[in-house]
């Protein structure tokens, strides 16, 4: 066990030696984010994804199978191509079908750099309902225009349903899958991450709201301003003020993501 313990740190260590600057910044960022959907909560054990387009190609970086999203560092995504398979040497195994979602926005959405999926308590109870999200916070309103919604076709392993999830995502940056969980994706994976936040909080939001009794509808108009100053705000506030600001978290917490 111990010489396996060494040879994968050995591994992990030549990966930067290996890789483009751009494909390293990447990768620090993936893990940062899974790192941050570990420290909300949000994680499903080993089990959903995030996953980031290599700079300038058509390959991907995913999560190892069997690593908990705490675990998971810049040098243990693993890199794929678009069908899943391992195109760089890693000492870690991947799960392809759970690449097929992930898969099928990366090829058809030029700007889905990252492509984050979770399965919240909050997310599956909010897909699960037949209203969907609802535009009764300020949260939701931000994003309750950009959100798509893909009807279940059970455990996502068959290629064909690729072309419904992108049919079905058009162009729009956040997707509730029906009776499953929630989508985002982003030109940066600060982008997709924040996105995914105010998915969740409002879909936390909702049912909180739900579980209290009556639910009061947001006034008239007020959907579209808020949502348009959101959008304004999000490479502004996105990228250069709460990402930074939560890697500065990340790195009080355990800066290993970044290893």
């Amino acid at each position: 066990m111990m010489n396996d313990a060494n040879q994968t740190s050995q591994a992990q260590s030549r990966v930067r030696d290996l890789v483009s600057a751009e494909e390293w910044q990447v990768r620090v960022d993936l893990a940062a984010a899974y790192r941050l959907v570990a420290l909300h909560g949000w994680d499903d054990l080993i089990f959903t994804h995030l996953s980031a387009r290599v700079p300038g190609t058509d390959h991907f970086l995913i999560n190892p199978y069997g690593l908990l999203f705490e675990e998971i560092t810049a040098s243990s995504l693993v890199k794929v191509d678009v069908e899943g398979n391992v195109v760089m040497e890693s000492p870690f195994a991947v799960n392809p079908a759970g690449f097929t979602i992930h898969s099928a926005v990366h090829m058809n959405r030029p700007d889905a750099h990252c492509v984050m999926h979770l399965h919240t308590v909050a997310g599956q109870g909010v897909a699960a309902q037949s209203g969907g999200l609802l535009p009764i916070t300020q949260t939701a309103l931000q994003i309750h225009d950009d959100v798509a919604y893909h009807e279940f076709e059970g455990i996502a392993e068959d290629l064909a349903e690729r072309e419904r999830i992108v049919a079905d995502l058009g162009n729009r940056h956040l997707m509730i899958l029906r009776n499953h969980g929630t989508l985002t994706v982003g030109e940066q994976v600060s982008d997709a991450w924040l996105r995914m936040y105010f998915l969740e909080r409002a879909c936390e939001a909702q049912v909180a709201a739900q579980a209290g009794g009556d639910v009061l509808p947001a006034p008239a108009g007020t959907g579209e301003k808020t949502a348009a100053i959101a959008n304004a705000g999000l490479p502004t506030v996105g990228r250069k003020l709460a990402w930074p600001a939560l890697l500065r978290r990340l790195d009080r917490n355990d800066p290993s993501y970044a290893d």
